[in-house]
């Protein structure tokens, strides 16, 4: 998935969004626990949402029968990690400030500042990228990113997820999801508080 030829793009990029103002080093953090909040906000309501479309008996208590949110499970699960990304960049002081997709800048800088570096194991921001496919592909987006979709195994696979996959498949993608947002926002949490400044 992070091919060294798209991880020398990224790093090139930050190169340039660094002398164009839109990425800025050796800020006072100030937003990290609003990120933080966010995230939890983001993740809370991915499980709320998880166990609403997948218990019946909640469903008919709160009077929302054969209520289905697993896409948005999927949503709110990588908004959890991009609030997490936020946050770590946050707590380093690094400010970004864009017109452009900030999930591309947020990657992108993740790359160059925290795995490039070695700070971040190639898994969590691997797990990032996936968050990002699944949550585009599943809510029917054609173009999320174009960062993003140049990591895209195959781009046919949309239609796959969006039409033929079935609510077990959907589920399934959904508890991953979820499980996936889980353990990132608690490693990089873990890396947050270590470093907290």
């Amino acid at each position: 998935m992070l091919e060294d030829k798209k991880l020398k793009e990224a790093q090139n990029r930050v190169k340039q969004y660094k002398n164009e103002g839109i990425i800025k080093t050796k800020g006072k953090p100030e937003y990290v626990t609003f990120f933080l909040k966010n995230a939890d906000d983001s993740v809370d309501s991915a499980k709320a949402l998880f166990e609403l479309s997948t218990d019946p008996e909640k469903q008919k208590y709160l009077g929302f029968t054969s209520f289905n949110g697993l896409l948005w499970v999927v949503n709110a699960s990588y908004y959890c990690m991009f609030y997490m990304a936020r946050a770590l960049l946050e707590n380093e002081g690094i400010k970004i400030k864009t017109e452009l997709s900030i999930h591309v800048v947020t990657f992108d800088t993740m790359i160059s500042y925290f795995y490039l570096t070695g700070k971040l194991q190639k898994e969590l921001l691997n797990d990032f990228i996936e968050a990002k496919e699944d949550a585009a592909e599943l809510l029917g987006k054609q173009k999320a990113d174009e960062l993003i979709e140049e990591y895209f195994f195959e781009k046919n696979k949309r239609g796959t997820f969006t039409y033929d996959m079935g609510e077990i498949l959907v589920r399934s993608k959904a508890k991953t999801s979820l499980e996936r947002a889980q353990k990132f926002r608690r490693e990089l949490k873990k890396i947050i508080m270590k470093n907290r400044k």
